[in-house]
């Protein structure tokens, strides 16, 4: 029972609950063999809470892994207790501070909840539905060919 209610209280879309739920499917879409969906989940959620004012642009950092060798920068995101990093458009280089190096030390609080849960809540909250891609189409059964012995494959 009390799993229960624990389990459906990280459905309620608050800002912690939120920022958690983005932290969890950024972490997983680091690793994922196919981490489209998740990136674009986590950036639709957080271009949604900058549109209600409920996480902030902080500034430009210089990204980690650029491109191509060649410098890049990042929009640093404040949501919550957590930070994030999304790709910057033209108008951020204007109104945001560039930062500078990203400063290792500083860490996102750990999160409780998992993927799955983290996945339905943002689904929710943004409106996206996932397109099921681990699940390859079942090819249609054909039936072995066997020649008689001695005779040609050709």
């Amino acid at each position: 029972m009390n799993r229960e209610r624990n389990s459906s209280s990280h459905l309620n879309p608050t800002i912690e609950n939120l920022s958690q739920a983005i932290f969890i499917v950024n972490r997983h879409a680091k690793t994922a063999p196919d981490p489209k969906f998740l990136y674009r989940l986590k950036h639709d959620a957080l271009q949604k809470l900058l549109k209600e004012g409920k996480a902030k642009k902080v500034g430009l950092h210089f990204s980690n892994n650029p491109k191509f060798s060649q410098q890049q920068s990042d929009v640093l995101v404040e949501c919550g207790k957590y930070s994030f990093h999304l790709p910057p458009s033209k108008s951020d280089f204007h109104y945001l501070p560039h930062l500078g190096k990203l400063d290792q030390n500083v860490r996102n609080p750990r999160a409780h909840l998992s993927l799955s849960e983290a996945k339905k809540l943002l689904c929710f909250y943004t409106g996206m539905k996932e397109v099921n891609p681990s699940q390859p189409r079942k090819r249609k059964y054909e039936k072995p060919v066997f020649k008689k012995l001695g005779e040609n494959y050709f």
